[in-house]
């Protein structure tokens, strides 16, 4: 026993001489401030594009939002390809994807998704003049669709009924490039979200819808699989108070809502006038558009006059605007039937509507409520605004103030009203006309200016070839 303790003693002896061993901790490195939400996006109406205008689209307004409400800068950059989004958002490269994609079983094994934006249907898409397809068995041509696209999980769940389907795929187009080729006759059928079939066939009225191969899909952002719980939980908590607030139902209605309505032969017609009338006109709406978006002053002087400036109505409007003659006084305008005079008189009109409506509408829809007035007078805009407001409403979303417009024809509702009956419907029909005829003006602007840069960036590569050219041919042999 005291042979063990002397041994023991020894130990603690030898460990109390050795020199004191400082364990090397690690500080901790510093903590990296975020300061910027990235988000992938694909281009595409209701996605994200770029106009003179600004920078608009569905995702685009909500992932702008989502930045705010985290306190953090919005860079949202937009990738060729669904592929190549995949990959930027699972290398860390971005943060999320907002870029119109929707819900599907492929999808939630690779990601998270978040909560659903709105819901499309997925329709097949061809051109008029081919005969109704009743179902894909009746397809004679194959169907094209872009990679990575909800649409290839759809054609493969339809295989298994018609195994003689098939179909193509294309890896550097989008599904506004596939509708294109289905209107010059490059492909047969495509598959297109109904959102993105109803904006386009705005641009290119041959097109049409056949049979609803997928209904209510949810469109949904895309979040990593792995070490996104707190962005998640950020998400789900902006998704509710936005759709509390009603953002999410005027988003549907800014974007979508308008374009379900179509005309195919007014379609065409006003494409036609885009090239014969319109710039005959286009200058003077330039110069009297004021604050105005020129072409949402041309889209209204499309619905009331067709450009024609010796228009006239029944009630006793005329000229290009469509103006009374007590409107023509107001605005200091003599001749209702010169063109120059009436733009510059319609255009000071619905710039003093503009200026007279409270200030709590938004920016961003004021003009609708002032293309409301210009059809069927301010006095029953303002009537529809305290009816909606007595109904729980909200009298400055233009979203409420449709559904109630109608309602100034029923004599339940406008004899509680000042100014009495109106034809509220039309004025809906109205404003939604125009919010169509701007559009497809914003997008053939843009076209326009996308074909003057690729013909300015060939005419700079052909001279630099000419230079290169030259200067080879001087040196010596």
């Amino acid at each position: 026993m005291r042979k063990i303790l002397f041994i023991l003693s020894c130990l603690l002896l030898l460990t109390a001489c050795q020199q004191p061993s400082v364990e090397q901790t690690k500080s901790p490195s510093p903590q990296v401030v975020k300061t910027h939400l990235n988000v992938g996006t694909l281009y595409g109406a209701q996605i994200y594009v770029t106009t003179g205008q600004g920078t608009a689209g569905f995702d685009y307004e909500m992932a702008s939002r989502f930045a705010d409400y985290l306190n953090l800068e919005l860079d949202m950059q937009a990738y060729a390809t669904i592929g190549e989004l995949y990959k930027a958002l699972q290398s860390g490269e971005i943060d999320l994807i907002a870029a119109g994609l929707a819900d599907t079983n492929s999808r939630r094994q690779q990601f998270r998704l978040g909560p659903p934006l709105y819901y499309v249907n997925q329709v097949l898409v061809y051109k008029q003049g081919i005969k109704y397809p009743g179902d894909v068995s009746q397809l004679d041509k194959d169907i094209t669709v872009i990679s990575d696209s909800s649409f290839i999980e759809t054609l493969a769940e339809l295989q298994k009924l018609y195994p003689e389907l098939v179909w193509s795929q294309e890896e550097d187009k989008d599904s506004e490039e596939l509708l294109a080729m289905i209107a010059r006759d490059e492909i047969a059928y495509t598959i297109a979200d109904s959102t993105t079939f109803e904006i386009n066939r705005r641009y290119m009225p041959e097109l049409r819808a056949g049979p609803v191969l997928r209904e209510d899909q949810a469109v949904v952002w895309l979040l990593p699989p792995n070490n996104s719980d707190l962005l998640m939980s950020q998400l789900l908590n902006f998704w509710h108070n936005e759709r509390l607030s009603g953002t999410l139902a005027h988003l549907n209605e800014k974007y979508f809502a308008h374009v379900k309505r179509f005309d195919y032969v007014d379609t065409r017609a006003f494409l036609r006038a885009i090239d014969s009338k319109l710039p005959k006109y286009r200058e003077r709406f330039q110069e009297y558009a004021g604050d105005l978006d020129w072409r949402k002053l041309a889209a209204t002087a499309y619905q009331e006059s067709h450009w024609n400036p010796n228009a006239r109505s029944p009630t006793g409007v005329r000229g290009l605007m469509m103006l009374t003659l007590p409107t023509a006084k107001q605005v200091g305008i003599s001749n209702r039937l010169d063109p120059v005079q009436s733009i510059k008189g319609g255009a000071k009109y619905l710039n003093d509507i503009l200026n007279r409506l409270p200030e709590s509408i938004p920016e961003n829809q004021r003009m609708w409520f002032a293309l409301a007035s210009y059809n069927i007078g301010y006095g029953h805009v303002e009537d529809a605004r305290k009816l909606a407001q007595s109904m729980g409403l909200n009298p400055s979303a233009w979203r409420d103030l449709k559904q109630v417009l109608p309602l100034l024809q029923k004599r339940k509702y406008y004899k509680q009203t000042r100014y009495g009956y109106a034809r509220g419907s039309e004025a809906v029909h109205y404003v939604d006309n125009i919010r169509r005829y701007y559009d497809t003006l914003v997008w053939i602007d843009n076209q326009n200016q996308e074909l003057q840069q690729d013909l300015m960036d060939e005419t700079q590569q052909t001279a630099e070839q000419q230079e290169e050219n030259q200067l080879s041919g001087a040196q010596p042999q």
